[in-house]
This record gives structure tokens, sequence and C-alpha cells, in this order.
């Protein structure tokens, strides 16, 4: 950092800046703000989110978080009370610019020089007025690269935190990938990382390519794991970078659950990707027929001549339990009534899976379905992605304007995943287009027809959510028409049928299958995360089972077997009276959490082993403390792993 701060005071001492003088402080006009904010639109709308999480990790520590636009013009800043009062006497502020030309050595205006990562702290600052400061900053960059911005903490130089600039980083990286997401929308856009549980973390790699395939970009984890520069890159297709047609790839979202995408990439490494497909009115056809990408002809035509086919039905959703049939029953005397249907249940019990099914069995099966998470679309930004907006409406907008999620679904159905997430400022605007049929898309003055059948699902109890204030009681009950309710998979009784659905998915034809110890388990398990939590066990457990076709304890994940723990931990009786001899005369012991959970017949020295080793590291080694987790003595440990006698 040494040397990015001399050749920094080398540059300021070029602008004519002087460590003693005042440099202009004044903020621009607040109109001009206003227009600065409207042409960074897209940053701003996606660093509000990024920042509150960021300030929420160092309130209270005299520091805040600052937004600017690519040339250091401050946009937004969140900070605490005591340090913004500091902060205005060196207009620390919206408005004021921070670039090196007018601030000297600062973060923000270093870190926009270097094009990376800035730490400035106290007497680093050039300016004598601004060394009571330590600032982090970090260039937020755009698709191509380009600085359209920076993230920085600026505090007290007494509060400075070698893990602060980490957060910022991060904070930034953050940005970066929903900037990345929200500029491809018309495209393929591909996910990965050699290691499944990175995906959809900030570790993960991002690219997206046109409907037929070519390549547009990537984010910097992206380029990273794909060793080729932006350039180079231009010339490749999806075919050729990631081992796979575009075909295949519909093909496999074609399914009823897909799993994660199995892909070997152009280096020979093979990594883990999903997939979304955000293409214009899903219009299949068109996009298979780019020339250089029909590597399968023949799979091509089949595809596109079949491009409304169903993607499932409520009859592949039948699997004997009980409950679910008296669901889908329900749902079934209500397709093309012009019913609204509100899906309850917990996370994971399948509730899109179900809503994807009632579309595919209604009359409008023909027509698109549309699903909208009302949770993970920042609030900033979800009238536009509901309602659309004109061209011109905003600056960075696309040409042309867009038709947003409601129109998209015109003729078909609109999904509203997690309703009792959706902004209640937004909500009286959803109950108006419901009511009238009409969307108004932003800076239009023109309102445009509408026919959607409306599907809702929520985890929330509503009308807890309306007697606390956050959700309408007009807009509950134009929604409110038939409520069903998905059951947890602890309470289904067709676990063994749903096992095999997803081994068949995710695998080749259904050739792995658990063995009976595996499934008594999962029978006796709460299944917190329900179906998602299932299918990332089952997904894991055949990658590790490898050529062997029969699931085992062995192949069982770490967190499951420390939840099997943990359960029999709960479960375990009070102990044995004192003085109660065994015929071995070792005191009397109740049954091992893992024996006693065991059915009859079970591997017990598989799963004997795997949870003393489990509470050997739980306790960092020690051995009481160990025996005192599972309930067991001493000598039974020893007994099981005499090489540690």
């Amino acid at each position: 950092m040494g040397g990015i701060i001399t050749t920094s005071h080398k540059r300021s001492l070029a602008y004519g800046l002087c460590p003693d003088s005042c440099a202009d402080f004044g903020p621009i006009a607040r109109n001009e703000l206003s227009l600065l904010i409207e042409q960074n639109r897209m940053l701003h709308a996606h660093a509000l989110p990024a920042m509150e999480t960021l300030y929420q990790q160092i309130i209270n520590t005299h520091n805040m978080v600052i937004l600017t636009d690519a040339h250091g013009v401050i946009l937004h800043s969140l900070g605490d009370a005591d340090f913004l009062e500091k902060a205005n006497r060196v207009a620390l502020q919206p408005g004021v610019a921070w670039s090196e030309e007018s601030k000297g050595t600062n973060a923000i205006g270093t870190a926009i020089a270097e094009r990376a990562p800035a730490l400035v702290h106290a007497d680093q600052h050039y300016l004598n007025a601004n060394h009571f400061l330590t600032c982090s900053a970090a260039p937020i960059t755009d698709h191509l690269g380009n600085v359209v911005g920076v993230l920085d903490v600026s505090g007290d130089q007494r509060s400075y935190h070698q893990h602060t600039m980490a957060l910022v980083r991060m904070s930034a990286l953050m940005i970066e990938n929903q900037l990345f997401s929200a500029t491809f929308e018309d495209a393929i856009t591909i996910h990965f990382h050699t290691r499944p549980e990175f995906i959809g973390t900030l570790m993960e790699g991002i690219a997206s390519f046109t409907p037929g395939g070519r390549f547009l970009s990537a984010n910097r984890n992206g380029l990273f794991q794909l060793g080729l520069t932006y350039s180079a890159l231009q010339t490749h297709t999806f075919s050729s970078l990631f081992g796979l047609p575009v075909s295949a790839l519909f093909d496999h979202y074609r399914t009823a659950a897909p799993g994660l995408l199995d892909l070997c990439m152009h280096n020979g490494v093979r990594v883990h990707g999903r997939a979304q497909l955000r293409l214009a009115n899903n219009q299949f056809q068109h996009v298979l027929s780019a020339p250089h990408e029909q590597t399968r002809p023949q799979a091509a035509s089949n595809l596109a001549a079949n491009a409304a086919r169903k993607l499932s039905g409520l009859r592949y959703l039948r699997t004997g339990d009980p409950q679910l049939e008296l669901v889908l029953d329900k749902v079934t005397r209500v397709l093309g009534k012009d019913i609204p249907i509100m899906i309850m249940g917990e996370t994971g019990t399948g509730k899109e899976l179900l809503a994807q099914a009632i579309h595919n069995d209604s009359p409008r099966a023909a027509s698109p379905f549309v699903a909208v998470n009302c949770a993970s679309i920042p609030e900033t930004l979800i009238e536009s992605e509901l309602f659309g907006y004109e061209d011109g409406a905003f600056t960075g907008a696309r040409k042309k304007g867009a038709p947003g999620r409601i129109l998209q679904a015109n003729g078909g159905t609109l999904f509203l995943d997690e309703i009792g997430d959706m902004p209640f400022s937004l909500q009286a605007r959803l109950l108006r287009v419901l009511q009238e049929r009409m969307v108004t898309p932003l800076g239009s003055g023109k309102s445009i027809p509408v026919n959607v059948e409306v599907i809702c699902a929520t985890n929330h109890n509503l009308r807890e959510r309306i007697a606390q204030g956050l959700f309408r009681e007009d807009l509950y009950y134009r929604l409110n028409g038939l409520v069903v309710k998905l059951p947890p998979l602890r309470e289904r009784t067709d676990l063994e049928t749903v096992v095999k659905k997803i081994l068949a998915i995710e695998s080749d034809n259904g050739r792995y299958e658990v063995s009976p110890e595996i499934l008594e388990l999962f029978r006796r398990h709460r299944w917190p995360g329900n179906f998602r939590q299932l299918t990332n066990l089952l997904r894991t457990a055949i990658v590790m089972a490898g050529d062997e076709q029969e699931i085992c304890l062995r192949h069982m994940p770490d967190d499951f077997m420390d939840d099997i723990a943990a359960a029999n931990a709960a479960a375990l009786p009070a102990p044995a009276a004192p003085g109660v001899l065994a015929a071995s005369c070792e005191p009397a012991e109740p049954a091992p959490a893992f024996e006693r959970y065991a059915p009859a017949g079970a591997r017990l020295d598989e799963m004997e082993y795997s949870a003393i080793q489990k509470a050997l590291q739980a306790h960092g080694g020690n051995i009481s403390a160990a025996a005192r987790a599972l309930g067991v003595s001493r000598n039974t440990i020893y007994r099981k792993m005499p090489h540690l006698k």
C-alpha cells in the first residue's frame, strides 16, 4: 500500500493541491444531485441493499458507508450520528466530489485512479484536514471492467479495524454481481463453480450468452475460472466453453425438478452450474435456430417442435400421500375457473413446482408461466420488474423499455412467490392491476389491458402480517380464492417414492438406491429444509457414492450426521440410578445415541465410528466431553476406537 500512497501523493502535488490548503468542499446543487442519482439509477438501486447490510455490520463503530459515482461524487451515505457531524466538517456528504483532483490522496479518489481497492489511514491522506479519517474503498466495475462507482467505509482513525477492507471488497463484489445479472435480461446466464456449495455465493463465476449461445460477458470470478481474457472469450460460445449444446441445456430445464448441471469447461475442469434462461417470451424455437449452436440438429428440431409441451402436470405429483392427494384434488376442480390460488407451506415444500403443474394442466398451458420471487428482488427494483417501464423512463433504461413481469405473463399465469414479503407501498398498485386488469408501465401515461391467472405462495401467516400492518387486508381477500397447504416432508407418507424420484432425476435413470438403514434414518429425520434439503443431500450422496449403486451411511454429508447426533442427544433418557452394574461390571449407561437411533440390522460400525469422530472433533479431542455428548462411557469409546488408548 505504501507504493500506492506515494504515487498518489505525487499526483496530488501535480494537481496543485497544498496539504494545508482548504479545498472546495461545496456540494453540487440539490437538483444536480437528483439528476446524478437518476443517471446512476442502476448502480444506486443495486448498491443500497448492500450498503444497508454493510452498515449493520459496522454500526456504532464511528463509521459511515459511502457510495460514489465513477468520478467520486458521493451519491448516498449511511452513518452513525456521532460521526456524521465530524464528517460534515470535511464535506463527507452527498453531492461532494472526493476525487484525487479535488481532495488529494483519499481512499475514494485513489481507488478510482488505481482501479483497485485502496486503504488510506490517518496522515496518509494528502490534506491535513482529513488526517482524522481512516477510509477503505473498493471500485465497482461493470460487465466490461469499467469503473462505475466506489463503495467506501470512512470513520474515525481511532476506530480502524483490519477487517473493514474485506467487508468493503465483498460488498462491492456483491453489487457487481447484481449489476451483471440485471444487465443481461434476454440471455442465458450460467452460475458455476467447481464446488457446488459455492454456487449462489460471492465465489461463483457468472457468464452470460445470447439466446443462440454466443458469449456476452462474465464477472470477475467467471473470467478467473474460465482462464481466458475478455477479448479471447468473444470468439467462444456456450458449447465451446462448457461442452454442452444449448439444446441440451433446455432439455435439462424441461424436467420436473432439474438439479445442478455437470459441465466440463474448455480447459478440462469439471464444474457444477445453474442456468437462468431469461429469454423473451420463452421463444425456444428462435433460440435453437442459431447455426453455430446446432450441434445436435435432430434434438434441436424435436425441441423446437415441442416448445409448448408441458413440463409436468398434476398427475406427476401424485405419489400416494393422502394430504397431497387432497391438495391436488382441490386445485384440479378450480382449473380454468379464474379463481386465484394461494399455496401455503414451509420453505422447500415445492410451492413453485405445484404452481407450474397447475399452469401446465390449465387452459393457459400454451401461454407463458412467469414466476416472481417478491423476496429476492430489491425493493428499489421490484416496481419496474413487475410493471415495466417506457423508453426514457430513467437514465440507463433499456431502449424501447421493458414490458415487466405482469405483461410478460399476459394470457398465461403469474406466480407471485413469497407474496408476504412484497413491499407494502406496492401492494395497492398490484391490487389495482388485479381489479382493473390494466397495467401502466413506469414513465407511461397509457394503461395496457392484461389477462393473467394469479397463483401466490407464502410461508408467512398473512393474517398475522395484516395485524402487524405489513400486508393489505383488501389484497389478501383479492388473492384468497382457493387456499391449499402443502404438507412438510416429515408429515408425508410417500418418502420412499419421493426418494426414488429424486434419485432418478439426479442420476442416470435411477442408477442409485438408498440402503434400508438410510431410508429408516430419513423417516425419522425432521427435514427442516424439506424437499430442497433432501434433494441437495441426495445430490451430494450420489457424488460420494461414485461407482457404488447403494447409498450408505458413509456417503451422507457431515451436516446431516450432525443433525442426527443432535437429535439423538436430545432424545436420550435420564441416566440409570447410581450403583447399577452391567454384567461386564461396568457402570450401566443408556444406549448410545448412534445405537439407539439405528434400526434393527443397521451397519452400526459405520454409524458408531462416524458419530464418535464427530463428537471428538466437536470437543477438541476431549474423550470425556465426547463421551458425555454421546451418552456413553469413556470405556465404550476406547473399545470402539482402540487406537485412542
